[in-house]
């Protein structure tokens, strides 16, 4: 395993990716693999990742991932019709 991170971290810092970019990366994948290894389900995910299910919603919201359901935690407040 340390072999293969060495390997990967030298061809990034070869490649000229950028740290930021390649972390973001790197966060994203393992979000996504957590996420489906538990059926898109967040709190154990979150539970596995040792992170709060909240900061795990905004995670995925900020890398565009959905649960197995397809669904996405959105940020946007519901609309509500006025009464008249």
């Amino acid at each position: 395993m340390k072999d293969q991170m060495e390997k990967l971290v030298s061809e990034l810092v070869d490649g000229g990716i950028f740290f930021q970019d390649a972390v973001a990366e790197f966060e994203k994948r393992f979000i996504k693999r957590v996420l489906d290894g538990h059926h898109g389900n967040q709190l154990q995910s979150a539970k596995a990742l040792g992170i709060h299910r909240n900061t795990l919603g905004r995670k995925m919201e900020e890398y565009n991932l959905a649960s197995k359901n397809g669904s996405h935690r959105s940020s946007a407040k519901p609309k509500h019709s006025k009464k008249k």
